[in-house]
C-alpha cells in the first residue's frame, strides 16, 4: 500500500523547492547573460532568462532526497540525468550544435540501455507477449533520445512544455497506482509537483523559460518513467500506451519530420509548423493556444488510463478516437492529404453553422 501522506508531503516539497528558486535561478541565468532574445521565430517580449529548468531539477532533487525510493537501476538512471542536465546546461550557455546535443543524448541513452535497463518485451493482442532480444537495446535507445526530443520541440510557448509534462506524469501516475508500479508513482509524484512549481513563473507571460536544461531533462525523465512502469503493463496493448500518454509532442515531432522530408528540408531545420505555431497562425492567443495543447494533452492522458484497464472492444473504440485525435494534429502540423484538411473544416463548419 501506498503512504498517501508520504506523497503529499514529497509533493508539496518539490512544488514548494521548485517555486521557491525559480526567482533566484532568474537572477542567476540574467547575471550570466543565460537569456532568450526574440527573434523572428521565437516571437516572445522582451529578453527572458533562461536556465529555469535547474529549478525543476532541484525540486525533483529535494522531493527524492525526501521519499528516497530504491530501484535497482536508480543508480544508473541518475548518471544518465546528469549527462542531460549538463547537456542542457551547456545548450543554454553556449547554444551546442544539433549533433552536439544528440550525442549527449545518445550517451545517456547508451548509458541506461547498457546497465539492462531495457523495453525488452511488448504486449500486442492476439500474440501475447514478444521479447524483442537484440532489438531492445535499440528500441530502448530510440525511445528514450526520441522522447527527449518530443518534449523539447514543444518547448515553443509559455509553460507549454511544463504544462504538457505534467499532465502527461499525471497520466502515468494514475495508471501506476492502479498497477501498484510503486518506483514509478514516487517518481511522477516529485516530477509533478516540481513542474506545477515551476509552472507559476513559466505560464504566459512567462517570467523565465525553462531553456533545452529543463526540457531534455522533463523527456529524458519521461522516457525512464515510461521504462519503469508503463512497458511493463499487463494490458493488451501495453506498447501504446506510454505512446498515448505523450502523443502530443510525440506525433508533433513525427509529423515535423515528415513535413520536412516531404518538403526536401533538413529534420533538424527549425519552422513554425508545430501544433503551437499552427493554432497561433489561426488567430489564437498565445494563452489560448497553451490551453487548446493542454485540452489535447489531457485527453490522450484519460484515453490512455482507460486503455490500461479495459476490455478488448473498449481498447479498440478507445484506439479508434485516439486516432481522431492524432488525424487533428497531423492537420494542424501541416501534414495533409492533397492540401485538405477535412476534419478541422469539418469543425469551422460545425462552428459557423452554431453561430
Amino acid at each position: 500500500m501506498y503512504n498517501i501522506l508520504e506523497l503529499v508531503i514529497a509533493f508539496l516539497i518539490s512544488s514548494i523547492s521548485a517555486f521557491s528558486v525559480t526567482p533566484l535561478i532568474k537572477k542567476f541565468a540574467i547575471k550570466i547573460n543565460a537569456i532568450d532574445v526574440p527573434d523572428e521565430r521565437k516571437k516572445h517580449e522582451g529578453i527572458k532568462a533562461r536556465l529555469g529548468g535547474i529549478a525543476i531539477i532541484i525540486g525533483v532533487m529535494v522531493g527524492l532526497l525526501y521519499i528516497q525510493p530504491q530501484h535497482p537501476h536508480m543508480l544508473t538512471v541518475i548518471i544518465g540525468g546528469i549527462i542531460i542536465i549538463i547537456t542542457g546546461i551547456l545548450d543554454d550557455l553556449l547554444t551546442l550544435k544539433a549533433y552536439q546535443k544528440l550525442l549527449g543524448q545518445l550517451i545517456a541513452a547508451g548509458i541506461v540501455a547498457s546497465s539492462g535497463l531495457l523495453i525488452d518485451a511488448l504486449t500486442i493482442p492476439f500474440i501475447g507477449t514478444v521479447q524483442l532480444d537484440g532489438f531492445a537495446f535499440i528500441l530502448t535507445m530510440i525511445w528514450i533520445v526520441g522522447v527527449t526530443n518530443a518534449i523539447n520541440l514543444i518547448d515553443g510557448l509559455d509553460g507549454l512544455a511544463a504544462g504538457v509534462s505534467a499532465i502527461a506524469l499525471t497520466s502515468i501516475l494514475i495508471i501506476a497506482i492502479m498497477d501498484y508500479q510503486i518506483i514509478v508513482v514516487y517518481l511522477s509524484i516529485v516530477l509533478v509537483g516540481s513542474c506545477l512549481g515551476f509552472l507559476y513563473h513559466n505560464f504566459y507571460p512567462a517570467k523565465i523559460f525553462m531553456g533545452d536544461t529543463g526540457a531534455l531533462f522533463l523527456g529524458y525523465a519521461i522516457a525512464i518513467i515510461s521504462m519503469l512502469g508503463l512497458f511493463k503493463s499487463v494490458a493488451l496493448f501495453s506498447f501504446i500506451i506510454p505512446i498515448i500518454v505523450i502523443a502530443v509532442p510525440i506525433f508533433d515531432t513525427l509529423f515535423a519530420i515528415l513535413r520536412r522530408v516531404i518538403n526536401k528540408q533538413s529534420i533538424g531545420a527549425p519552422d513554425r509548423k508545430h501544433i503551437h505555431y499552427q493554432l497561433m497562425e489561426m488567430g489564437f492567443s498565445h494563452r489560448t493556444s497553451v490551453l487548446i495543447i493542454y485540452a489535447f494533452s489531457a485527453f490522450f492522458g484519460i484515453m490512455a488510463i482507460i486503455f490500461s484497464s479495459v476490455t478488448m472492444l473498449t481498447s479498440l473504440i478507445i484506439f479508434a478516437i485516439t486516432l481522431f485525435g492524432i488525424q487533428i494534429i497531423a492537420e494542424l502540423t501541416g501534414v495533409v492529404l492533397n492540401g485538405q484538411r477535412p476534419l478541422l473544416s469539418g469543425i469551422r463548419k460545425l462552428i459557423a453553422r452554431k453561430n
